[in-house]
């Protein structure tokens, strides 16, 4: 959604402090206490990450039991953050569709979890 705007630009160092990785959902479940409709995540990052907790609005495109097994991307390295009553410790990336609706980025094939976007 671009305003028209210049993109800001920023040193490649920059861009390597961001750590995006790919993780298997294990476990995902509706979060009625969310102020907007969202799913609580389980995902797996493998053994370097481990596994992460994440709030994610994404139920238009997706229900819960679908998720599981499905590889996401995300950032891991951002501080966590309390949304109501869950933790979420990293922040799934998407993109938003025509009517602001987020779809999920992932590997358009099978890689190891904890593999890093490079």
């Amino acid at each position: 959604m671009s305003d028209g705007a210049p993109v800001a630009e920023i040193g490649f160092e920059d861009f390597l402090k961001v750590d995006i990785r790919v993780g298997t959902v294990v476990a995902a479940e509706p979060f009625p206490q969310a102020r907007k409709p969202a799913l609580k995540l389980r995902i797996d990052f493998g053994p370097e990450v481990g596994e992460k907790k994440s709030s994610a609005q994404i139920v238009a495109h997706y229900a819960a039991e679908a998720l599981v097994g499905r590889q996401v991307l995300a950032v891991v390295n951002f501080p966590p953050r309390q949304i109501g009553p869950v933790r979420s410790e990293v922040l799934v990336l998407g993109l938003a569709d025509e009517d602001g609706e987020i779809v999920l980025i992932g590997p358009g094939h099978a890689v190891p979890d904890g593999a890093r976007l490079c």
